[in-house]
């Protein structure tokens, strides 16, 4: 993938692959049986998506930053080096169309899950114009947190914890309807520490809601590193609320992709909860606007550890060094393999990169030209007054 200087962390610039870590890519996916079995079923049009998706989340958080640096925006909440925790379990769910005209799974992802967004269909366009707050953008221009219920798509809430409690609501609509659907959330190291986490999660374990839960343990919260607000290991918390759950490398979106798929199969035949938790890290601030104070939080060895772990990277090594053809997706000559894969990677990207650029220009233009007007403030959210209803009851 083209790397962009201004934009990228800095171990993401000259990014070159690891042998020792590409290997290690590999060889974790091994180690799962069941999770090897569904990454060999993958057929090349879906590892393709897998990519593009990837692809597509690391350039619209460029998009984002590159307003930051611009003065467009005053600043961004980015998933950089993260990708691959929320593309991989966005894949693994059934996205398709059910009879209510809605996704049969749903998601309800942080802001830092915007990948969610787009790979559930949302326009790239209508998820820039939520940052520009146009009357145009999905909220209206009164909120950057969005969503799309038609895309089966809940918008994050600002004090994250709480999404936690509204995606138990539709698992258990789900469940009361006896529908074989599935919702997804997220939820940071650090939001684990809140109360309606604890709530929701001993409600869907008693119900055995088909809902899967997965702890973004990306090391730190704001800027608080993860040994200084949580003792002991998340791999433990499973057994304590009863459920089923495990983990996965988050910065391995074949190891998240499979880890999910099981989990939501198992929600399906009324074996949820699921619990599951990503390792992965951040790499950058909280937001645009304290990444110095990030760099240091912690040691820079650190950043430089994760830095060879880009998930982009790592699939893109993976893809173009394995044995599968991208083309036919079956075993063919390794070295036409390489080149051939090299050569449909390339033309993925710049197919996206075109896509985000006019998402762009398009969400501009809407600043340009639909700002919302200031009456609207207050259009969509109370409920319409009955004038002469009031009036009469006033009278009595």
């Amino acid at each position: 993938m083209i790397r962009y200087p201004a934009f990228d962390p800095p171990e993401y610039i000259d990014w070159k692959p690891d042998a020792e870590t590409v290997a290690a890519f590999g060889q974790t996916i091994e180690t799962h049986p069941e999770r090897s079995e569904i990454v060999r079923a993958l057929e090349s049009a879906q590892l393709l998506a897998l990519y593009e998706g990837l692809v597509r989340n690391r350039l619209h958080d460029i998009a984002l930053k590159r307003w930051v640096k611009q003065g467009v925006i005053s600043k961004a909440w980015l998933g950089t080096g993260e990708e691959a925790t929320t593309i991989g379990p966005v894949h693994a769910l059934d996205r398709s169309v059910t009879g209510d005209g809605l996704p049969s799974d749903f998601i309800a992802p942080m802001i830092r899950n915007a990948g969610g967004c787009h790979e559930m269909g949302m326009p790239l366009g209508d998820m820039l114009r939520g940052y520009l707050g146009t009357a145009d953008s999905p909220t209206r221009g009164r909120d950057l947190h969005i969503g799309d219920f038609k895309r089966g798509v809940l918008a994050p809430i600002s004090q994250v914890g709480d999404l936690m409690a509204v995606t138990a609501g539709v698992a258990l609509g789900f469940k009361l309807r006896r529908e074989p659907r599935v919702a997804l959330t997220w939820i940071g190291d650090g939001s684990t520490k809140s109360g309606v986490f604890h709530e929701s999660m001993n409600f869907a374990a008693v119900q055995r809601l088909p809902m899967i839960v997965i702890i973004q343990d990306n090391k730190v919260a704001l800027g608080t590193r993860l040994d200084q607000h949580h003792r002991g290991s998340f791999l433990d918390w499973p057994a304590a609320y009863g459920v089923e759950g495990g983990s996965f490398d988050g910065n391995n979106v074949l190891d998240a992709y499979a880890a999910t798929r099981l989990a939501a199969d198992l929600c399906r035949d009324g074996g949820g909860p699921v619990l599951l938790i990503a390792d992965t890290f951040r790499m950058g601030g909280h937001a645009t606007h304290d990444e110095r104070e990030a760099r240091t939080t912690f040691d820079s060895t650190l950043f430089s550890q994760w830095g060879k772990r880009d998930p982009i990277g790592l699939f893109e090594a993976y893809l173009i060094d394995g044995a599968v053809d991208l083309k036919d997706a079956g075993m063919k000559d390794p070295e036409g393999t390489r080149t051939r894969n090299a050569e449909m990677l390339l033309r993925v990207e710049a197919r996206v990169t075109t896509e985000v650029e006019q998402a762009a220009n398009d969400a501009l233009e809407s600043v340009r030209t639909r700002m919302p007007r200031g009456e609207s403030a207050a259009e969509g959210v109370y409920a319409e007054a009955n004038t002469a209803r009031n009036e009469a009851i006033a009278a009595s």
